[in-house]
């Protein structure tokens, strides 16, 4: 295996460590993300639940001012029964009397139903506030231990890209064009080994895709020190003789 191939192999290496640190930092930051959205789901709950109240106690009100008005109406209709001149008036008037007597029953019942409701969802807010200061300080705990996390990762990533640099530096710039793209395509992974299928075989498959490769793109890369991608998935070929150790 020539300079390319084996500069390429190094690099795979050091391009791996370098996702996987990279990896880290980005699970770390989704971590603070994660908790802080678990504090905005508190805090929407709480405003559903306050919006909830509030409509409740303006139906309250609604329903209030009409009970106000039919206890006057219900006034009114024992006046005229006491000043009924026959029995088929004070009869009407009883009956209109009783129907005002259970629609009014019915809208305080809706009234006291409403209240209880109120009592429930204000209780329930309460709950929520508790869980909301909890979740704060979570979050900020968490934060402050992922700004620390993510100092050391982000040193430990420089470090590693300036490891990547240095063994970048030697591969020619087509190649190293080739291995980033192909890198961006398969998180990381742009190069494959060629494996012999088994040891009586002269069939080989790509370590990547395990799709065949022809003995002639083994004669190839046997000889020759070049870019030899897979038809199938395009990761960089290449023979494991021990040279890229």
């Amino acid at each position: 295996m020539g300079p390319v191939l084996n500069g390429l192999i190094k690099l795979q290496r050091v391009e791996n460590r370098l996702r996987a640190v990279k990896t880290k930092l980005a699970r770390c930051r989704r971590g603070v993300l994660f908790q802080e959205n678990q504090l905005r789901t508190l805090q929407n709950g709480l405003e559903a639940k306050q919006e909830e109240i509030k409509q409740a106690k303006l139906q309250v009100g609604r329903l209030e001012m009409d009970l106000k008005s039919r206890d006057e109406q219900i006034d009114k209709l024992r006046s005229h029964l006491n000043l009924a001149r026959t029995n088929k008036e004070y009869s009407a008037l009883l009956t209109e009397l009783n129907t005002a007597k259970a629609d009014d029953s019915k809208i305080e019942t809706q009234v006291l139903e409403l209240m209880k409701n109120v009592e429930v969802d204000e209780a329930a807010c309460e709950e929520i506030r508790s869980q909301i200061e909890l979740q704060r300080v979570k979050v900020d705990e968490i934060r402050k231990e992922s700004e620390l996390k993510a100092v050391e990762l982000e040193k430990d990533i420089a470090e590693v890209q300036t490891e990547w640099d240095a063994q970048a530096k030697d591969i020619p710039a087509a190649a190293l064009q080739f291995f980033q793209r192909v890198a961006e395509t398969y998180d990381g992974e742009a190069m494959a080994e060629v494996e012999q299928v088994d040891e009586n075989s002269q069939s080989y498959s790509c370590g990547g895709c395990f799709m065949g490769v022809p003995a002639e793109i083994v004669n190839v890369l046997s000889g020759k020190d070049e870019i030899v991608r897979c038809s199938n998935c395009t990761r960089i070929l290449y023979l494991n003789k021990g040279e890229n150790e």
